[in-house]
């Protein structure tokens, strides 16, 4: 299944130099116990996540999590894919993370740093293993071809409207710059040659929207090319808060310590990682969107129903032993997380203190379960930390990155910021509120308050019980988590421990419409949600439009 032609030493779980293709790096987890084939069928709209996702909710130790192999996939139809899946192969644990960076844990946010301020450019190829097999034409339009072809999982069964594309690199250029960007955003199959992809649409937003918005004032068309299965060290630039004018391909390099070697699409004006598995390429008409989701967000909710941007395939390229590549996210911990906060923590940490020069500041601890990480951090400082400190620490640490860092919380060098009971403790014991707690007005919404409705937010400790409908719980509902429970323990994989929420359920904003989505996809009709959605395209809209603004609320 692993086809790898070059082999590199292994030095302390990490490679002498980070991988540049995906398939070297899936070896090397096998050789280190991290990575777990599955042989037997398992229906990627059904069980594939939710299979996974037991390690994440059922009590493993993060050390303990693995990428997962499945190599005889099926769909709810019967059908069966001749190309494998692998889930958690980017970062189900720091050191999976960490072996993809070829580095320890604890010097991976050195190597960010230095990448960041000394990028190294990529070098073109012409011949690419990710080209090796080429389909165009009206191979994309045959019924079960084109992406329908893949196997991609539905991430949250019983609630996501589609199959998802989840562990991408969405390629674009700026038409006046010439740069290009690499994000991570998601796209929904629609059709055998059309997704719909999601990127940031808000002041500070994904790079690719930037892109966009420039080609809607020219009228033009912007191509794009979706990379499924780099490299790690190409794949972790794209969750990355880099500056919009860096070329993330140049910091791969600044990580590798070596150039990544690129080739042009073969029908797009746009270059890809030649060691890439899967190319999807195709343009964007930006007069026009199409409703995309329900999705179960990272934010830790479903996203519902907004305009996006609809893609039109117009090639799809891809090595002839492909391993198609997909990623935990939805409710945290999840890779998706994990990926964050391996880089984040040890960023933060630099800027208070190289940066700020802020005394006494001892670690910076991004909080994971639930939250996401960005909206609460906590703050360690040495004992006898002035006063003054704690709080530039604090100030910097709300305002370093937008939407990062809605609740920041200081505590002493004695208590344990992993561990939120002590967080409590030292909150009931060591504050005085009206002396201790501040509130500041007109900062960025945390990611996911653009389904609120709410256009501000703001610094502050709230009550955090649900006042309002919300949209689902963003976890597989309880029937699929269940029977995939039930593969897991059939499995002989260690015993789960689960702790709530560990299945996904209503929380009131939820529609019959939304819910007939949900049960055709993992029935495998999810071609009919995307008959339903085109019919619904218009102009004129913003992306990221609730759909209910424009067309009103139905059946709630």
């Amino acid at each position: 299944m692993l086809d790898v032609s070059t082999k590199e030493s292994t030095i302390a779980g990490a490679t002498a130099k980070p991988r540049l293709d995906l398939q070297s790096h899936l070896r090397d987890l096998e050789e280190q116990g991290l990575l777990l084939r599955i042989d037997r069928p398992i229906n990627k709209d059904t069980q594939l996540h939710p299979l996974v996702r037991w390690q994440f909710v059922g009590g493993i130790p993060a050390d303990e999590r693995r990428a997962f192999l499945f190599t005889n996939v099926t769909d709810s139809k019967g059908r069966k894919y001749d190309m494998a899946v692998v889930v958690g192969a980017l970062s189900a644990s720091p050191r999976i993370y960490a072996l993809g960076m070829g580095r320890k844990v604890e010097e991976i946010g050195d190597v960010w740093l230095k990448a960041i301020e000394r990028p190294i450019p990529p070098v073109r190829v012409n011949d690419a293993a990710c080209q090796e097999v080429v389909i165009t034409g009206d191979a994309l339009k045959q019924k079960g071809g084109g992406v329908a072809a893949l196997p991609v999982p539905i991430s949250t069964p019983g609630f996501d409207a589609a199959p998802y594309l989840t562990a991408t690199l969405c390629v674009t250029r700026d038409p006046e710059t010439g740069v290009q960007n690499m994000g991570t955003y998601r796209a929904a199959l629609k059709a055998t040659d059309r997704l719909a992809v999601r990127m940031v649409a808000r002041p500070g937003g994904a790079g690719g929207w930037l892109h966009w918005l420039k080609y809607r004032d020219l009228k033009k068309p912007m191509e794009i090319a979706i990379v499924v299965g780099a490299a790690p060290v190409i794949e972790f630039t794209g969750p990355q808060k880099l500056a919009v004018d860096v070329d993330e391909m140049a910091v791969a390099g600044g990580l590798a310590g070596r150039p990544i070697p690129i080739v042009r699409c073969v029908s797009v004006d746009l270059d890809v990682p030649a060691d890439s598995e899967i190319v999807i390429e195709g343009t964007i008409d930006p007069s026009v969107l199409e409703p995309e989701a329900p999705f179960g967000e990272s934010n830790g909710y479903v996203a519902l129903e907004a305009f996006n941007m609809p893609m039109k395939v117009t090639a799809i390229t891809h090595r002839k032993n492909a391993v198609f590549a997909s990623i935990i996210s939805q409710v945290t911990p999840s890779e998706s997380s994990t990926i964050k906060l391996v880089a984040y923590e040890p960023l933060y940490l630099a800027h208070l203190r190289d940066h700020l020069n802020i005394r006494g500041i001892k670690r910076v601890v991004m909080h994971e379960a639930l939250t996401n990480l960005r909206p609460v951090i906590f703050l360690q400082f040495a004992k006898g930390a002035p006063r003054t400190e704690v709080w530039r620490g604090l100030q910097g640490t709300a305002n370093y990155t937008a939407g990062v860092g809605k609740i920041c919380i200081a505590v002493s060098e004695d208590i344990e910021p992993t561990n939120t009971d002590a967080v409590l403790w030292s909150l009931a014991y060591r504050s005085n509120p009206i002396e201790d707690v501040h509130i500041t007005p007109w900062r960025g919404g945390v990611q996911g308050s653009h389904y609120s409705g709410r256009e501000a937010d703001s610094t502050l400790l709230i009550d955090a019980t649900l006042k309002q409908n919300m949209p689902p719980l963003a976890l597989p509902t309880k029937e699929f988590m269940e029977g995939a429970r039930k593969i897991w323990e059939e499995l002989g994989l260690p015993a789960l421990t689960a702790r709530p929420p560990w299945h996904g359920y209503a929380l009131g904003d939820w529609t019959e419409s939304w819910e007939n989505f949900a049960r055709r996809a993992v029935a495998g009709d999810w071609e009919k949600n995307g008959e339903d959605t085109v019919r619904r395209q218009r102009g004129g809209v913003e992306p990221e439009t609730p759909v209910w603004l424009v067309e009103g609320k139905q059946d709630k």
